[in-house]
């Protein structure tokens, strides 16, 4: 099982990180380097019409999750026409069927100025002053991001400076300030998959666009969900990239179902491992009502039970595997946890969840009616899981690259002995530290 496990790790972040086609990283024109992997700070981040995402740092931009720097004026011509604006500060695709000249439009903000693009061609007119095009809107944004109903009450555009937010209704024009206290400030923020992101340094936090309010456990790290690293896995002559390439090892989930075949989740990925049959896919392929970024995963009766926030799917394993009518349902409802939690699993031939959330493991009877938690321990050697699964050998505890493996879920918050530590990195990236 172990030996599985560790395949499955591999493989796992072997294909979420392809090297793009070149093998190579985009010289910028000064002759520095320009390497998302290294830990970056994007200046801008924004949708396409055709849904692909555009990451924007100086006077470049990445396109989709892997690939090399482009020259941001090699196809928006005339962002390079504006030499004292600088960088883009600011970027979104407008959804707004009350502005149906503005619909579909992607807009960028630089100092003072608003570029409005279609089709990649700049609109007539433009730049122009953002409070000419956003009245109210303050100039030197830092993020922006489209809001469409029936997300907010009416197409919105929700702009980001420093602490302040502002919501600006496309509508009636009118702004309406807003405070997110749980949300740091954001330096990008877009909308992907029906979600919302804040990006801040090389982290991310997923927001609810209407209160601020950060569901789950964040933040992330960027590079673990929104890139394909190159040379991930490979030696690097660079020796801050080889550290990096060393600690980016990580799962949100792992289970086994009852036949015995291994799921991994990691960001907006999955690999499964049947036998000697490896698949590997997005988790909106596969599991189309979950999208991504799963919490938790446990095995029980023929059933995935799939934790996200505070709601749970559940999908029935076959092929293909079948969403259950009338999930998602909240956490509470189903197993009586409020969310996030970080790791659950059921061992075989049992029918008592044990559901991890910081310290404390709960057990949940899943024969029982209403289903309730009971606090069945405590995890004294760590402050902090990332997943959790139950085998034959016992109970395996992922913790960024290591892992760990106790004879059973009693062991494992009764032990005073801490088990071998088994670096995910070291066995099976060869890195030497």
């Amino acid at each position: 099982t172990m030996r599985l496990i560790q395949t499955l790790t591999l493989c796992l972040a072997l294909s979420l990180n392809k090297p793009d086609a070149e093998g190579h990283k985009h010289e910028l024109h000064h002759g520095a380097k320009l390497d998302r992997c290294a830990g970056m700070e994007f200046d801008a981040v924004a949708v396409n019409e055709e849904g692909i995402p555009y990451f924007f740092k100086g006077d470049h931009f990445f396109k989709g999750f892997h690939g090399k720097a482009e020259l941001s004026n090699e196809t928006f011509p005339e962002l390079d026409d504006y030499h004292h604006l600088g960088h883009v500060n600011a970027a979104f695709c407008m959804h707004s069927e009350d502005s149906p000249d503005h619909h579909d439009h992607q807009f960028f903000f630089l100092d003072n100025k608003v570029f409005s693009y279609y089709e990649h061609k700049l609109e007539k007119d433009y730049p122009k002053d953002i409070s000419e095009v956003f009245p109210g809107i303050p100039d030197h944004l830092d993020a922006a991001v489209e809001c469409p109903k029936p997300d907010c009450t009416d197409d919105t555009v929700i702009f980001f400076k420093g602490d302040e937010i502002y919501h600006f209704n496309m509508k009636t024009k009118k702004v309406d300030e807003k405070e997110f206290k749980s949300m740091p400030n954001c330096t990008g923020a877009f909308r992907y998959m029906d979600h919302y992101y804040c990006f801040h340094g090389h982290q991310f936090s997923k927001f609810d666009p209407v209160t601020g309010e950060v569901h789950g456990k964040y933040p992330k790290e960027t590079r673990d969900y929104f890139m394909r690293c190159p040379h991930f896995g490979q030696k690097s002559t660079d020796d801050h990239i080889e550290r990096e390439q060393c600690s980016r090892v990580h799962l949100d989930a792992i289970t086994s179902d009852d036949d015995g075949s291994l799921y991994a989740f990691r960001g907006h990925h999955f690999l499964s491992i049947t036998g000697d049959k490896f698949h590997s896919d997005t988790i909106e392929s596969a599991f189309k009502e979950l999208h991504s970024e799963v919490d938790a995963v446990f095995s029980y009766e023929g059933h995935l039970y799939m934790i996200k926030d505070n709601e749970v799917f559940v999908y029935k394993v076959g092929e293909p595997h079948t969403h259950l009518e009338g999930y998602p349902k909240p956490l509470k409802e189903v197993l009586g946890i409020e969310g996030p939690v970080d790791a659950a699993f059921v061992c075989a031939d049992h029918h008592i969840a044990h559901v991890i959330k910081g310290q404390t493991v709960y057990n949940v009877d899943m024969k029982a009616t209403p289903r309730a938690p009971a606090k069945e321990g405590s995890i004294t050697h760590f402050k902090k899981i990332d997943a959790a699964m139950c085998g034959p050998k016992g109970v395996t505890v992922v913790i960024g690259n290591h892992y760990y493996l106790y004879a059973s879920p009693m062991i494992m918050m009764m032990a005073k002995i801490m088990p071998e530590q088994h670096r995910v990195s070291q066995e099976l990236f060869g890195c030497d530290h």
